[in-house]
């Protein structure tokens, strides 16, 4: 368990640094993903030579209507080809994040920061009052 906690610290590490330069995030994300989706059609080209039945398996007709399955299956199609922040932002008419400017995601964060200070704010005006009505009723049991 030690190993993926240095794992997901390292990778919070990466991301926040990479997040600075999306045009670089985005170019050695893009390298990154074709070499893992190289290696998987890699890997399938070996297993289909090994017998009859990976050979069937791994014809490309047969994996294109397999994978289409699997994926609407698992609720992963749209997700996958389309991006579930996408749609939302279409339904709700809003630009993609991309297009966003910093200073209205810098103004965003300021508002949700405002936020939450109200909300602690009532939350402790009601511990307070919980508190006071306690000590009231104590009062009046006397």
């Amino acid at each position: 368990m030690r190993i993926f906690k240095i794992f997901n610290k390292t990778e919070d590490y990466v991301r926040e640094h990479l997040s600075h330069h999306p045009l670089w995030y985005s170019f050695f994300g893009g390298v990154v993903v074709v070499l893992f989706w190289r290696g998987v059609w890699d890997t399938a080209d070996i297993l289909r030579t090994k017998n009859h039945f990976l050979n069937w398996f791994f014809y490309g007709p047969n994996q294109v209507v397999f994978s289409t399955l699997l994926l609407l299956l698992m609720g992963l199609m749209v997700s996958t080809f389309v991006g579930e922040k996408i749609i939302i932002s279409g339904l709700r008419h809003e630009k993609k994040v991309e297009d966003r400017t910093e200073e209205i995601v810098e103004e965003e964060v300021i508002t949700l920061k405002h936020i939450r200070d109200e909300v602690r704010a009532l939350k402790a005006e009601i511990a307070e009052n919980k508190v006071g009505a306690a000590g009231k009723t104590e009062k009046t049991k006397k």
